[in-house]
């Protein structure tokens, strides 16, 4: 049972932080500081445009999948592009590296531990299927 548990940390700590911060989108129980300049300007078109009402809807929901099971692969590999969005944000926009380089490394440890699950929607066109 806690080698399970253990195994299952990156999918957790992935899915609680998709979950405050998706919540808190509509919620508002953390203050976020103003971001100036070219994040300011790139999150502001977000805002003003509805994009981010639903992403933060795909990342509750993805996160959700990621609590359950028999969906956790499914909601690993839906939320990697937001992942690597988030990061691509953090590093090009805002230049400013922070909680996204941890949330690629669960996501990418979480998707390396169940790769047997992966293998058939992937492995036949690769030739992947026997590794």
């Amino acid at each position: 049972m806690h080698m399970k548990l253990l195994k299952d940390t990156p999918v957790y700590l992935l899915a609680l932080i998709y979950l405050v911060f998706g919540s808190n989108y509509f919620f508002h129980f953390i203050n976020m500081p103003p971001m100036v300049g070219n994040a300011g300007n790139f999150v502001g078109v977000l805002f003003s445009t509805n994009f981010l009402l639903v992403v933060k809807l795909l990342e509750i929901s993805f996160a959700v999948l990621m609590l359950v099971p028999k969906t956790r692969a499914l909601g690993l590999v839906l939320i990697a592009p937001i992942t690597v969005n988030i990061l691509l944000f953090e590093l090009l926009i805002a230049n400013q590296p922070g909680l996204a380089v941890l949330m690629v490394i669960l996501n990418g440890v979480a998707i390396a531990q169940r790769k047997e699950q992966y293998l058939g929607m992937i492995g036949s066109r690769l030739g992947l299927a026997t590794i």
